[in-house]
């Protein structure tokens, strides 16, 4: 996945300008899974002074994908159809260490016994940027969500299911918070 990233800041008169503009740097294809992709783009660490995030300091090169509580994180994901995992070639081990490599603290969540089962602790706005996709609640409840709608999650276990024959892009903003 290539995502160009803008970072804007001030001065020391006050006055904006172009900070950084170029490629995110964690930013993956990943090569177990055709069309599957994500990119950290930008990470705020909390404050322990103050309990909330620091504005403008990108910790997205070493942060965990799960905020901690007063952290932020904001990705992009691409899921291919479920298709793609259900091919006779598809290696869920290789996925797995792939996936535990390029997003370190959310591989961790996954349940083992409930394939695409996970929870973190944080709030998260879920953004349908394109395609279709499915979240998958407990008991097997699910939700269609289509491109521009938004799902807003406190810690609830999901799994996202792409039951389409089209790739879907969505957009991350998780909150750390406590449970």
């Amino acid at each position: 996945m290539k995502v160009r990233r803008v970072v804007l800041r001030n001065d020391g008169n006050g006055k904006s300008f172009v900070h950084s503009d170029g490629d995110a740097p964690r930013a993956d294809t990943y090569a177990s899974v055709s069309g599957f992709s994500s990119a950290l783009l930008w990470a705020t660490e909390a404050n322990a002074n103050l309990g909330v995030s620091t504005p403008g300091v990108d910790t997205s090169l070493n942060a965990s994908f799960v905020p901690s509580p007063g952290e932020t994180r904001l990705m992009f994901v691409t899921f291919p159809p479920d298709t793609v995992m259900m091919r006779a070639d598809f290696n869920p081990m290789a996925f797995g260490a792939e996936f535990a490599q390029k997003a370190p603290g959310l591989a961790e969540r996954f349940e083992m016994d409930s394939p695409g089962m996970h929870t973190t602790d944080s709030i998260d706005y879920d953004v349908v940027l394109d395609g279709e996709i499915t979240i998958e609640l407990d008991e097997g409840r699910e939700v269609l969500l289509k491109r521009h709608d938004v799902c807003v999650q406190h810690g609830t276990r999901h799994a996202w299911r792409n039951k389409s024959d089209k790739p879907a892009t969505l957009l991350f903003v998780l909150i750390g918070a406590s449970r």
